[in-house]
């Protein structure tokens, strides 16, 4: 299984199966996606690929206070049509969409070769629903791995 060209994993949230704690996530909430390795957030603004995809890249900063590492939660039903009751408990394995909120386009993964690694290449596509759906997976002391489907790229540290 190849990598994302970017390692999602964040930090202090947690997707519970059963019940609400203090760090739930539900539909629509906002979030930054952080790597717990290299401190960085998943970041983007618009700019795009000069090559590969030619899409807005998705890139990642070590700034805390950026305004363009925003990400929003939609969920996704069995059709892949937005579903989204705000307040809604995400749950572990449920497919969802992570929108950026600055641009309003959606997070994707291509088999295009990143421009800095050996990886895929990450960015923003779509807008009204078109982008890739992604599910989590629990890790360990609330840290996540997201899992593209369409690509079947896993997220790493």
């Amino acid at each position: 299984m190849r990598m994302l060209g970017f390692w999602i994993f964040v930090a202090l949230i947690h997707f519970s199966d059963s019940k609400l704690t203090q760090h739930h996530v539900t539909c629509g909430s906002v979030l930054k996606l952080l790597n717990t390795r290299h401190e960085v957030r998943l970041h983007s603004h618009e700019v795009n690929y000069g090559s590969g995809s030619g899409q807005q890249s998705v890139t990642a900063v070590g700034d805390k206070t950026d305004s363009n590492s925003y990400w929003q939660v939609d969920v996704l039903e069995r059709n892949n049509s937005p579903q989204c009751n705000r307040g809604r408990l995400i749950k572990c394995g449920q497919r969802i969409r992570l929108m950026h909120l600055v641009t309003r386009k959606n997070l994707h993964s291509h088999h295009f070769k990143s421009p800095l690694s050996d990886n895929f290449e990450v960015s923003a596509f779509g807008t009204n629903g078109a982008g890739d759906e992604v599910t989590c997976t629990y890790l360990e002391n609330d840290i996540i791995a997201l899992l593209v489907v369409s690509t079947k790229c896993l997220s790493h540290r």
